[in-house]
C-alpha cells in the first residue's frame, strides 16, 4: 500500500511538472500575445486594484502624517455625516436625474441610427452620414463645452439669434438651472451617437443573410424586417451595453459637468462627482470625500449585479 501511495504521489508530481512545463512552453510559443496582455493587466493592477488599499480612509480620520493605518479608526462616522448632510438628497436627485435622462435618451439613439444606416443603399450617402455623426466623438471635453457656451451665449450665439428671430426674448441657457440637464444630455448624444452606432452596425453585419432572404420571401416590410431580424440580431450587444450603462448610472461625467457648472445653475448641476472633488481636494477633507465616493461605487455595484441577474433570467445574455 505504501509503495502504491508513493508511486501515485510521484505520478502526480510528474504530471504536475508536465502541466507546468506545458504551460511554460505555451507561453514561450505565444509570447507576443502574453506581451500584449501584460500592459493592460499592469494598468488594471496598478491603477485599479492597488488604490483599493487607500479606501480604508473612508473609515478613518485620515491624517497625512499618520498615514493610512496610523489614522484613527472611526467606523461609519463619515457615511453618517454624508447621509445627514443637507446636500445629500440634492446630490442624489441631480445625479440620478442626469443619469436616467442620459440613459433614456442616449441608449436608444445609437440603435435607431444604426438601424437607419443599415437600410441605406447609397454607399456614398451612408459613409457621409457615418463620418458626420462619428466626427464629434473625437472632440475633447474642454473644446465641446467651449462650443456649447459659444453656441448658447446670449446675444452672440447662433441659437440666441434663432430664438430672437422667432420673436422670443433672449435666453441665458447656461445660467438657467432648468436647461442644464437637457444641454448636458443632448450634447452627449450628439457627441457619442456615431460611436455607439458603429457597435450596433458591427452586430448587424454579423446577422445571417439567410434571415433577410427568408423575410423577403415572406413579404416582410422594412419595419417588419427590423422588428423580427435586426432587433433580435443586435439584442445581445444591446443588453450587454445596457448592463454596463446601468452599472455606471451614478457616475456622471465629472469633467463636463464641472466645466458647465456656474453659480447660477449649481442647484441642478451639483452631482456626487463634483461634490467629492470640492470637499475632498479643494477642502482637503479626504476621509469624508472617500466615504461619499465609496458609497457611490457600492450603489453602482449593486445596480450592476441586479441588472445582470435580471438580464440573465430574462434572456441568455449577461456579463457572467
Amino acid at each position: 500500500m505504501g509503495v502504491r501511495g508513493n508511486t501515485m504521489r510521484s505520478g502526480r508530481k510528474r504530471s504536475g511538472g508536465l502541466d507546468a512545463g506545458r504551460i511554460w512552453r505555451g507561453i514561450k510559443r505565444h509570447w507576443q500575445l502574453y506581451l500584449l496582455i501584460a500592459a493592460p493587466m499592469a494598468y488594471i493592477v496598478i491603477f485599479k486594484y492597488i488604490p483599493m488599499y487607500g479606501a480604508q480612509i473612508a473609515f478613518r480620520d485620515y491624517s497625512v502624517v499618520k498615514g493610512f493605518t496610523g489614522s484613527e479608526f472611526v467606523g461609519l462616522k463619515h457615511f453618517q455625516s454624508f447621509f445627514q448632510s443637507p446636500n445629500f438628497w440634492l446630490l442624489i436627485k441631480n445625479t440620478l436625474g442626469i443619469s436616467l435622462y442620459s440613459l433614456v435618451i442616449g441608449f436608444p439613439a445609437p440603435i435607431v441610427l444604426a438601424l437607419a444606416l443599415n437600410e441605406i443603399r447609397r454607399v456614398k450617402f451612408k459613409k457621409t452620414v457615418q463620418m458626420v455623426t462619428f466626427a464629434p466623438f473625437f472632440i475633447s471635453t474642454v473644446v465641446m463645452v467651449s462650443m456649447i457656451m459659444i453656441f448658447l451665449s446670449p446675444r452672440l450665439g447662433f441659437v440666441d439669434h434663432i430664438v430672437r428671430g422667432l420673436g422670443f426674448e433672449s435666453i441665458n441657457f447656461m445660467g438657467s438651472p432648468g436647461y442644464f440637464k437637457s444641454i448636458f444630455v443632448w450634447s452627449n448624444v450628439w457627441q457619442g451617437i456615431g460611436y455607439g452606432a458603429v457597435i450596433y452596425l458591427a452586430a448587424l453585419a454579423g446577422i445571417n443573410p439567410e434571415l433577410y432572404e427568408a423575410a423577403k420571401v415572406d413579404g416582410a416590410s422594412r419595419l417588419q424586417k427590423m422588428r423580427h431580424v435586426d432587433i433580435p440580431g443586435i439584442a445581445p450587444a444591446a443588453i450587454i451595453l445596457l448592463i454596463l450603462s446601468v452599472g455606471q448610472i451614478m457616475n456622471v461625467g465629472f469633467e463636463k459637468v464641472y466645466l458647465m457648472q456656474n453659480p447660477l445653475n449649481v442647484s441642478t448641476s451639483e452631482v456626487i462627482s463634483t461634490y467629492v472633488y470640492k470637499i475632498g481636494l479643494l477642502g482637503a477633507n479626504f476621509s469624508f470625500s472617500s466615504a461619499v465616493d465609496l458609497f457611490n461605487s457600492l450603489i453602482n455595484l449593486v445596480l450592476l449585479l441586479s441588472v445582470n441577474a435580471v438580464a440573465k433570467r430574462i434572456s441568455d445574455n449577461s456579463l457572467w
